[in-house]
């Protein structure tokens, strides 16, 4: 180890890129070193294979967030669609992502059954997108929120779910879709009676305790004049994040070895982009629709 950095020192001084050679050396000590034992106490979190990977995040403590960065109730366009430029971004970065979906201020992210980025090791997956998430929330608020300053930054939690079937996959999306249905139905409700009737927040509680959905549509439609299907498929459907191949036509201008003047002709790339939709993922017409996402080699 004396010989390398003397001989690298002293190379050193004619090439920075003889640094690396003392680095190494340095690291390869560390290694061999008798503090190598403490590695034993990390655990093996490497994911179950042939199982889908399924990446959650949640806001952390977004009620206040939201309160106040004076998010628009029932629904603020600007929070839900920062959360799905993140959540573009976050596929856009890291590998192996199949299909996202997002309502709210949560996020899942579905990585192939087949994918070995990072070894499948969990604690890799899931780090990587809550950070990715996370720094990106910061980063894009003011393309969204442009008069709102983001008085503190946000915090995000994940978990890891993994799902060795097809169909245990579609049930995991079908819960998160029913529960962005369910719980848009009742803020929708809930906020026509505090801001148009009048109601405090309890008294909007109480009176909505024990409703059914029939009960919200009747509040809906007889006092607001509301008809929930007619509600944007956003706030009603969330939003699924897929990779689609697009035809994108550009200009571009030639030289023609018998003319003199460059001439402009379109060119045709196909490109594979991320789609964001609104749509139903419960029924069986998305899955025929788009069955690469399902697909073994895809």
């Amino acid at each position: 180890m004396l010989g390398c950095r003397r001989a690298a020192s002293v190379i050193f001084a004619g090439s920075g890129r003889w640094l690396g050679c003392l680095r190494g050396c340095r690291r390869l000590s560390m290694a061999k070193s008798k503090f190598e034992y403490v590695r034993d106490f990390e655990a093996d979190d490497t994911c179950l294979p042939n199982c889908w990977i399924v990446v959650r995040l949640d806001g952390r403590n977004f009620h206040r967030f939201s309160e106040e960065h004076e998010f628009k109730k029932p629904n603020d366009d600007r929070a839900l669609n920062l959360m799905t430029k993140c959540a573009q971004t976050v596929m856009e970065e890291l590998e192996d992502i199949a299909i996202a979906y997002g309502q709210s201020d949560e996020y899942s992210f579905i990585f192939k059954k087949k994918s070995r980025w990072f070894k499948r090791r969990a604690s890799k997956f899931m780090t990587h997108v809550v950070s990715q998430f996370a720094s990106s929330y910061v980063f894009y608020w003011k393309d969204y929120f442009k008069d709102q300053e983001l008085l503190y930054p946000p915090g995000f939690d994940g978990r890891i779910v993994l799902y060795p079937s097809n169909q245990n996959l579609k049930d995991y999306l079908s819960w998160r879709q029913a529960d962005c249905h369910i719980n848009n139905l009742y803020n929708t409700v809930f906020w026509m009676l505090v801001q148009r009737s009048g109601l405090t927040p309890v008294q909007a509680q109480e009176r909505l305790r024990g409703t059914l959905a029939g009960d919200k549509n009747e509040i809906l439609f007889s006092e607001f004049n509301i008809n929930y299907n007619n509600e944007p498929l956003m706030y009603r459907k969330g939003t699924v994040l897929i990779w689609q191949k697009t035809n994108e036509v550009t200009t571009k201008k030639i030289k023609l070895p018998e003319e003199a003047e460059e001439k402009e002709v379109e060119v045709t790339r196909t490109r594979t982009k991320i789609v964001p939709l609104h749509c139903d993922i419960i029924g069986d017409q998305f899955w025929e629709e788009y069955p690469e996402i399902l697909a073994e080699d895809s």
